[in-house]
């Protein structure tokens, strides 16, 4: 076939569900190997990818045959400039025209995480049971382990001999039942306690047995596993039915098997791999290749490496596990975690970093004791316990943006010990210690609530880190990756904190990170103070669509009543510039492509003059006259004397919030949503809005907050002069004098505090 009659390679512009094809022209890697992905191309046998240094491609890099989208090379590339190619061979053995020529760089400090070959992490798979969380020659270590942990193993195993769990299969849905009535959410959510508590419950006898020697732990191990067998691999507990049922049954079952392997018989085995291969080639085909290049799908996010477990257990007995393993080792290095940054943070919030964190690293754990992969080599995990740290100091109430993550609290402990661990960080394994003894205070049971304890017995046997409070950190950090700063004064203790955290993302505003662009939260002194409001019922309901993703539930602005294009990857935000520092913080957002139109630009400046004083300058410019709308949101009423003296309290913490610019704004403060949660989500918090007196087409706001301690309000007056192109704002504060600068024009700010100055 000539080049000329050759098929073309599409190139079409990513979808706002796609990722894109990576490296970007242009892009600089802060990694190495480049992961590779592009799109995948209709009636595609296999793929051949080329890079190389320059744009003709002599002595290239040639990798063919792939199979995938994707591809990460097993050694690393120099930094410096690359070029790279792909082109596809079509079902008759024809090669189509090559891609685009794409040119991108590799940082000279870049991470080096070459990913293995096929054949090489095939060979560190042990040939014998069992091979997850613990192999064969680990055994008489493991026995001699810990005696604590040796006691609790025998605890909890005699305590399921005493009262094994139920191994009934779940229900499915009555007839005439809907999502998301309460009695559907309580048969979706209850198949998948059901499923763990049974399977979980299987595989602690099961490891027991191993531990231990006990036979009668491995008897019930083996009945339990061997009746959840015969449950219907298309029924109650299908992915495609209830996956969050379907999930931990593919997981749990296969660690329970690796457990008790050598206690069945050859048609024991050979009903228990039939059922796993339904499930995991079920749910193999639902994964790949779709999501590499469509990866945002939030449980496909964890079914991935759920797949992955039971490929490694059922490698050598299931035709397919090599592939489920192979789908898992390329998605890892190629793409996740689709929802962090090189910074380490997390778009959906620390509430779902939290919950994906804990189940990735059981694969994490895998990676490392299976196959020898250290995931520090990851940008990302080298960081990310930064961002639990920074969001969550210890003792705040609040967990900030993200689905789920207003009452948060301490309760990503488990996660920060992990990665503590993982990382080797002092830093980080003296804030989990401090979160754990504040959860065992505070929440009993949520402390009570530990990780497996087959998972423990593999993490004790990693050196311990000696904790060191982290007062050599800066108290400030920003994670530009997913557009989220966070300013704190102190990072040792909440009751003594103030904290501002700032979003603007140029992720979007989807999935379980749907906070508008520019937005704000106040923390005083660990206690929630300005909000985003509402509690999530249930995801995309009424309540949920209609307020919580909509501008106006946060602290934010709308323009004529109506905010951002809501729940979408393109209303995007950029964080323009962050500083921090001993007495000033700062960070600068632009959210104006998020107004699909109606505004021409959104700058919102905050600069935080610690501890106590935080002025907000938000410049506005639409295409026709308006009128702005200016929200603040809180749990407890807005006690309102004119717009330059409102003041809220929440327990012994409190803040003075006064606009200066626009005067004559029009005041309202309501108890009610706009849809009304539904009746059994008991729920009341307060909404002000402040509203500009005309239409206009540009807008300068100026918003002085003054967090403090209840019942010692700020001393002194905000004087506010006019001069020229600038507004001058000085108030005394206990540490001086101190004065702002706003230019009219453009908002900018500058300022004189503690002998310093911010510019």
């Amino acid at each position: 076939m000539s080049i000329s009659a050759a098929a073309p390679f599409r190139e079409e512009p990513a979808r706002s569900d796609e990722r894109g094809v990576h490296p970007a022209a242009g892009e600089m890697l802060r990694v190495t190997p480049a992961p590779f992905v592009w799109r995948e191309q209709r009636g595609a046998r296999s793929y051949e990818l080329q890079y190389a240094r320059n744009p003709e491609f002599h002595n290239a890099v040639t990798a063919a045959p792939l199979r995938w989208n994707v591809h990460c090379p097993a050694a690393k590339m120099a930094p410096g400039t690359w070029y790279w190619r792909v082109r596809f061979v079509d079902q008759r053995g024809e090669p189509s025209q090559w891609s685009l020529v794409r040119k991108f760089e590799i940082a000279s400090d870049a991470a080096v995480n070459p990913m293995p070959t096929r054949a090489e992490w095939e060979r560190q798979i042990p040939a014998k049971h069992p091979r997850i969380f613990l192999r064969p020659e680990e055994l008489p270590k493991l026995r001699r382990s810990k005696p604590e942990l040796l006691a609790e193993l025998t605890r909890q195993c005699e305590a399921l001999l005493a009262s094994p769990p139920s191994t009934k299969e779940p229900p499915k849905y009555p007839e005439g039942v809907k999502r998301p009535s309460p009695e559907w959410i309580k048969i979706w959510w209850g198949n998948r306690l059901h499923v763990m508590k049974t399977l979980d419950g299987a595989a602690t006898l099961g490891y027991g047995y191993q531990i231990t020697g006990k036979r009668e732990y491995g008897n019930l191990a083996k009945k339990i596993l061997l009746e959840c067998a015969r449950w219907d691999p298309e029924g109650s507990t299908s992915r495609r039915y209830n996956d969050e049922a379907g999930m931990p049954y593919l997981s749990r079952f296969s660690r329970t098997y690796s457990y008790v392997q050598e206690l069945l018989t050859e048609p024991e085995r050979e009903l228990c791999r039939r059922v796993i291969r339904i499930r995991g080639n079920e749910a193999f085909h639902s994964l790949y290749p779709r999501l590499f290049f469509r990866p945002y799908g939030s449980h496909a996010n964890r079914l991935w490496h759920f797949l992955g477990e039971a490929g490694v257990v059922f490698f050598g007995e299931i035709p397919e596990a090599g592939d489920w393993i192979d789908g898992a080792m390329h998605y890892y290095f190629c793409l996740y975690p689709v929802w962090g940054d090189e910074d380490g943070g997390w778009h959906e919030g620390i509430s779902y970093w939290r919950e994906y964190m804990e189940r990735f690293f059981w694969w994490a754990d895998i990676l490392d004791n299976t196959f020898h992969v250290d995931i520090r080599r990851k940008p990302f995990f080298a960081r990310t316990g930064y961002y639990g740290m920074y969001v969550s100091v210890p003792g705040t109430r609040d967990g900030g943006f993200g689905d789920l993550s207003e009452n948060h609290r301490c309760r990503h402990a488990g996660a920060m010990s992990t990665l503590a661990t993982l990382a080797g960080d002092s830093n980080l394994q003296w804030y989990a210690e401090r979160i754990t003894d504040i959860m065992r205070r505070t929440d009993p049971a949520g402390a009570a609530a530990k990780e497996a304890i087959y998972i423990d017995f593999l993490r004790a046997s990693r050196p311990r880190v000696k904790p060191v409070p982290p007062t050599a950190l800066p108290t400030s950090r920003c994670f530009r990756g997913n557009g989220l700063a966070v300013l704190n004064t102190t990072l040792l203790d909440g009751k003594k904190n103030i904290q501002l955290q700032f979003k603007s993302s140029p992720v979007g505003t989807w999935s379980h990170g749907y906070d508008a662009n520019n937005s704000f939260l106040l923390n005083v002194f660990g206690e929630r103070m300005l909000i985003r409001s509402g509690r999530r019922d249930m995801y995309a309901s009424n309540f949920h669509s209609n307020w919580m993703w909509e501008t106006k539930s946060e602290n934010n602005i709308t323009v004529n009543g109506i905010g951002q294009k809501k729940h979408s990857r393109d209303a995007k935000g950029e964080i323009i510039r962050f500083v921090t520092g001993k007495t000033f913080d700062y960070v600068e957002g632009e959210a104006a492509g998020s107004y699909e139109g109606r505004v021409r630009s959104f700058r919102r400046r905050i600069l935080f003059a610690k501890p106590s004083v935080i002025l907000i300058s938000d410049t506005l410019e639409t295409p026709e006259p308006a009128i702005f709308n200016w929200h603040l949101h809180a749990l407890n009423p807005f006690r309102v004397n004119g717009q330059n003296d409102i003041l809220l309290e929440n327990n012994q913490a409190a803040c003075k919030v006064e606009f200066l610019r626009p005067e004559g704004l029009k005041l309202t403060v309501t108890d009610r949503f706009d849809p009304p949660p539904p009746p059994h989500l008991k729920l009341r918090q307060y909404h002000l809005t402040a509203d500009t007196p005309e239409p206009a087409r540009k807008v300068l706001f100026l918003t002085l907050l003054r967090p403090h301690r209840a019942g010692t309000p700020p001393t002194g007056e905000t004087r506010l002069e006019e001069r020229s192109d600038q507004l001058h704002i000085t108030l005394p504060t206990p540490e001086g004098e101190l004065c702002f600068s706003v230019n009219r024009n453009d908002g900018s700010i500058t300022a004189r505090y503690k002998g310093e100055e911010f510019r």
